[in-house]
């Protein structure tokens, strides 16, 4: 059913936090929330009680990091802060200025402080500076000439100068959610002032439900769509479902292939493959070509995963996965996804054994522990004479020359002799690997039974 909005009541308007006249801006710039408690999500942080809104409300804010996802309200925050705090905000953008604009921002700001103002400097994509630029701040920030707010997309634990963080506060900023996003659509359609309540607009309960879905936790993509649809159906018009998919055009999902999210999802990749989930397997497989991943990214790890998870229970799986590689090379997209989905799928439901990863790190410690143990001489080669008359290769028995072609003798030095590095698990081909093992087990036995009596 069609919603109908109308004007507010009388009175129920406040002024604007920012530089009017503000018909110019976009929607989202409009209805930019002017008090805490207009702030949609992020009540984990900024509900009542909670330390950064006590910090804020006491004007006993220092230098802080935002990371969150685009349209969290990082920048939201940051400005209220300032106007909660009665200081200077000062934007500045890590991806268009550099370290002299900073130098001219401090000398402000050292300035002001010297008339009894403080200041606000809010760096946005702070992760893109590097580090030895994050260092220009470093001073500033203990001197305590500007409260530092960094806002980043990216996991300050990998982006940030250790030595900055350390001095900063970290607040983790979630995807508003959906009933968050709603609300905030409905008070957009509403405001007369800021919003669109003057276009007396009727927008469906479906279509709200779609933009707040769509927008995938941004705000400001939520508010874009719909400033959109309200362009398309204009003055007293209804926004229905296509209207609102018109608006919305193409969904781009939500992948950095160089950020964490990369690795995010190449974990919950291997680990859906190593728990046998084929489903969410494919899911996080597709989320990955969604976003513009390398297929090479999804095959070298799957590959990876056949040889670590899967190994010898099902020798198969790493073939399998190789040759659907090569598949795609022939193939590219989209025919390539096909052979891509089938390897995901046979490696997600294959038998599951790392027997081969266990044998292989305790080779590789015994390899350190006994670095310079000699090769044992009945398996040593003896290209020469010299070796022949020295004892190489001498006593060695040669496996073919027995019907079972297996004759026991010793592969390990002294000092290893007897070691077990592999075991094989109880699935798929290693139940044969193991029968194998037995048998050859009991042939040494009955062989060393026979040596000693």
């Amino acid at each position: 059913m069609p919603k109908s909005f109308r004007r507010p009541p009388a009175g129920a308007r406040e002024a604007s936090l920012f530089t009017p006249p503000a018909s110019a801006q976009p929607l989202a710039a409009r209805m930019r929330p002017r008090t805490l408690d207009e702030v949609v999500g992020q009540q984990k942080i900024l509900g009542p009680g909670k330390p950064l809104r006590d910090a804020i409300e006491k004007g006993a804010i220092g230098s802080m990091v935002f990371w969150g996802p685009p349209g969290s309200g990082k920048t939201t925050i940051g400005r209220l802060i300032a106007r909660y705090t009665d200081r200077e905000f000062v934007p500045f953008s890590a991806v268009t200025e550099g370290v002299p604009r900073i130098r001219e921002i401090i000398a402000a700001a050292e300035e002001r402080l010297e008339l009894g103002r403080q200041t606000v400097l809010f760096v946005d994509e702070i992760h893109r500076f590097n580090r030895a630029q994050q260092d220009a701040f470093l001073p500033h920030v203990e001197s305590g000439t500007i409260a530092l707010i960094g806002a980043t997309t990216e996991n300050p634990s990998f982006e940030v100068n250790g030595a900055l963080l350390s001095r900063m506060r970290v607040f983790v900023l979630d995807p508003i959610s959906q009933s968050d996003l709603r609300s905030l659509i409905e008070r957009a359609a509403t405001d007369t002032d800021r919003g669109l309540g003057k276009l007396e607009l009727q927008i469906d309960d479906d279509a709200i439900d779609l933009i707040s879905t769509e927008a995938d936790g941004d705000a400001r993509r939520a508010l874009t769509v719909l400033e959109a649809a309200a362009i398309q159906a204009g003055q007293g018009g209804h926004i229905d479902t296509a209207v609102a998919r018109d608006a919305l055009q193409k969904r781009f999902a939500q992948h950095d292939k160089n950020g964490e999210s990369h690795f995010n999802m190449l974990s919950a990749l291997h680990k859906s493959l190593r728990g046998s989930d084929p489903n969410g397997a494919l899911y996080w497989m597709a989320r990955m070509i969604e976003g513009g991943e390398d297929p090479m990214t999804i095959f070298r790890r799957s590959i990876a995963m056949a040889a670590e998870d899967i190994g010898l229970s099902d020798p198969n799986a790493l073939q399998l996965a190789i040759a659907a590689r090569d598949a795609y090379h022939m193939l590219g997209p989209p025919e390539g996804y096909l052979p891509l989905a089938e390897m995901i799928i046979y490696l997600a439901t294959a038998p599951k054994s790392n027997s081969s990863y266990r044998a292989l790190t305790a080779a590789l410690e015994a390899a350190r522990e006994t670095p310079a143990e000699p090769v044992p001489m009945h398996i040593r080669n003896a290209p020469t004479r010299l070796m022949k008359e020295l004892g190489y290769h001498e006593g060695y028995q040669y496996a073919h020359g027995v019907p079972e072609a297996f004759i026991p003798q010793e592969y390990l030095p002294d000092k290893l002799k007897g070691a077990q590095f592999y075991e094989p698990g109880p699935f798929g081909f290693e139940k044969d690997i193991a029968k194998r093992l037995a048998w050859w087990a009991e042939i040494k036995a009955k062989s060393d039974t026979e040596k000693h009596g």
